[in-house]
C-alpha cells in the first residue's frame, strides 16, 4: 500500500510566476501529442449515471474512446479532435458538468470516497460529501474565486484523514459531535468550528488566500508558494470567520490522522448491499470499461459513482451480479492486484517529451515485479503524476531503456527493457527498501 506522505518532500516551494496558470480544463484545451486533452473537473468525485453517460459519449464523439482518471478525482479526455470545444461544451453543460464555466478550473475538490457509505462501525464521522456539494455551491457563486488557479486544492475528510494527507490548500477535517477543523496549507494548528459552517469557512480560507496573493505580487497559485511574510495565519483567519459571523477557536499542534486510500474490493455498506471499490489499472478505461460500471450503478446501485483521488472509482450501495460483471471488464475488484501499487504518467504516443510507452512497459512487466512499494514509471525527467513522499520506486525513461531509483539502494542507470522485470522485483522486495 502507498506508504504515508513526507512532508518536507513533498512541500512546494515560494515562487515567483511570471505567467497566469495553464492548468487544462474542460473549455481551455490543452494541446497534446495525441491531440486535445480536457480535463474535467468532478467535486467530490461525486458523478450521477446521466453525468457518466455523459462523459463516457464526449469520449465516443468527440475523443480517443478512453477515460483518463486523476489524482484529484477529475476525468481527462485524450485524443481530442481540433475544433470540437463548442460541441463538448454543449454536451458537458447539458449533463450539468459546467454549472459556472467562469470557474470550471477551480472547482479541485476532493472527498473521503468512503464517507456515509460504510456499515455501522461505531463511528462519529460526518458525511464529508455533503459538505463537498455545498461548497461547489458557494464557490461557484462567488465571481471572485474564479482568480484561484486551477492547481488550488479543496479536501474535505470525515475525519479518516485519508484525503486529508493529499497536501491540499484548505482542509476540512471531521471532528466528533458535529465539529470540524479547518487547516491552512501545511500548516501545524487549525481552527474548529460547527460542521455545518465548514463549507463557508472553506470558502473564507481561500479569499484569505488570494488578498495574501495579491499583497505579495508573487502570483502563487498555492499556499505553499506564498512568501514566509505572507503566509497565512490562523490567528488572521479566526479574526475573518469572526467577521463573517462564524465562532471557531484555534487549536495548536493538531494531530492529523492518516488513513491509506480505499482498497480495491467489496465492503459492507448499508441496508445489507456492499460498496465497491474498483481500480481500472493505471487510471484508465475504454469506454466500454466505464458503462459496464455506469449500467451496474444504475441498475443494481445507488445510481451515483464516485471517482477517488487514487484514480479509482467507488460504487455505493450494489446488490446482484454487479462484481462479476466489472471484473469480466477487466477492472480491478481484489486486493491482492499488482496494479493497486502501480502509477504511470502518460508517455508515448500522448506526450511529445515521453521517450517511452511507460503504460506498454508497465503493463509488460506488472505481475512479474511485485512488491510492498508503490512504483511509479515516467518518459521523462518530469515524472509527472509521482506519488508524494519518498518510499516509492521510480523508474524513468532515458531512451535506451530506464534509471532505477529505490530507497535505500544505488541508483541504476542501465536497465534494459530486457531487464526491467527483475530489476523491479528485487528494488521493490529488498529487506533494506521495506524497512525505509
Amino acid at each position: 500500500m502507498p506508504q504515508p506522505p513526507s512532508a518536507a518532500s513533498s512541500r512546494d516551494e515560494p515562487v515567483i510566476r511570471e505567467r497566469g496558470d495553464a492548468c487544462p480544463g474542460a473549455l481551455r484545451l490543452h494541446a497534446a501529442d495525441d491531440g486535445f486533452l480536457a480535463r474535467v473537473r468532478v467535486p467530490g468525485g461525486l458523478l450521477t449515471v446521466p453525468q457518466a453517460e455523459a462523459l463516457a459519449l464526449a469520449a465516443d464523439r468527440f475523443g480517443d474512446g478512453h477515460l483518463e482518471l486523476t489524482s484529484r478525482g477529475n476525468v481527462q479526455l485524450r485524443g481530442l479532435a481540433d475544433g470540437c470545444g463548442a460541441g463538448l461544451a454543449e454536451l458537458l453543460d447539458g449533463a450539468g458538468l459546467l454549472p459556472a464555466p467562469s470557474h470550471e478550473r477551480v472547482r479541485n475538490i476532493v472527498t473521503t470516497p468512503l464517507s456515509g457509505l460504510d456499515g455501522s462501525d461505531g463511528s462519529d464521522r460526518p458525511d464529508a460529501s455533503v459538505w463537498a456539494v455545498e461548497f461547489d455551491r458557494l464557490l461557484c457563486a462567488s465571481p471572485w474565486a474564479a482568480a484561484l488557479s486551477g492547481r488550488f486544492l479543496f479536501a474535505f475528510d470525515d475525519g479518516r484523514g485519508d484525503v486529508a494527507a493529499l497536501g491540499p490548500d484548505v482542509t476540512v477535517l471531521g471532528r466528533p459531535e458535529g465539529r470540524a477543523l479547518v487547516r491552512l496549507g501545511r500548516a501545524a494548528d487549525a481552527v474548529e468550528l460547527a460542521g455545518q459552517d465548514a463549507p463557508r469557512a472553506a470558502l473564507l480560507a481561500a479569499r484569505y488566500f488570494l488578498d495574501a496573493a495579491a499583497e505579495a505580487g508573487t502570483q502563487a497559485w498555492r499556499v505553499a508558494e506564498l512568501p514566509a511574510e505572507h503566509a497565512l495565519e490562523e490567528d488572521e483567519f479566526g479574526r475573518r470567520l469572526d467577521a463573517a459571523g462564524i465562532a471557531g477557536v484555534a487549536v495548536r499542534a493538531v494531530a492529523w490522522p492518516y488513513a491509506p486510500p480505499p482498497r480495491p474490493g467489496r465492503s459492507a455498506g448499508r441496508d445489507g448491499r456492499v460498496t465497491l471499490c474498483v481500480l481500472p489499472p493505471l487510471g484508465r478505461l475504454d469506454t466500454a470499461q466505464w458503462r459496464v460500471l455506469v449500467r451496474v450503478a444504475d441498475e443494481e446501485g445507488s445510481g451515483r459513482l464516485r471517482v477517488t483521488p487514487w484514480r479509482g472509482v467507488v460504487l455505493p450501495a450494489v446488490g446482484g451480479p454487479g462484481p462479476a460483471r466489472i471484473e469480466d471488464a477487466g477492472l480491478v475488484l481484489t486486493s491482492d492486484s499488482p496494479w493497486e501499487t502501480v502509477t504511470a504518467c502518460t508517455g508515448r504516443p500522448g506526450c511529445v517529451k515521453s521517450l517511452a510507452d511507460v503504460r506498454a512497459d508497465a503493463r509488460a512487466v506488472a505481475d512479474r515485479a511485485r512488491g510492498p512499494l508503490p512504483v511509479h514509471w515516467s518518459g521523462c525527467e518530469r515524472r509527472c503524476g509521482h506519488p508524494r513522499g519518498t518510499a516509492w520506486v521510480d523508474l524513468v525513461a532515458t531512451g535506451s531503456g530506464y534509471r532505477l531509483a529505490a530507497p535505500g539502494r544505488p541508483v541504476r542507470d542501465d536497465v534494459r527493457p530486457s531487464e526491467l522485470a527483475a530489476a523491479l522485483a528485487d528494488a521493490r522486495t529488498d529487506p533494506d527498501v521495506v524497512k525505509k
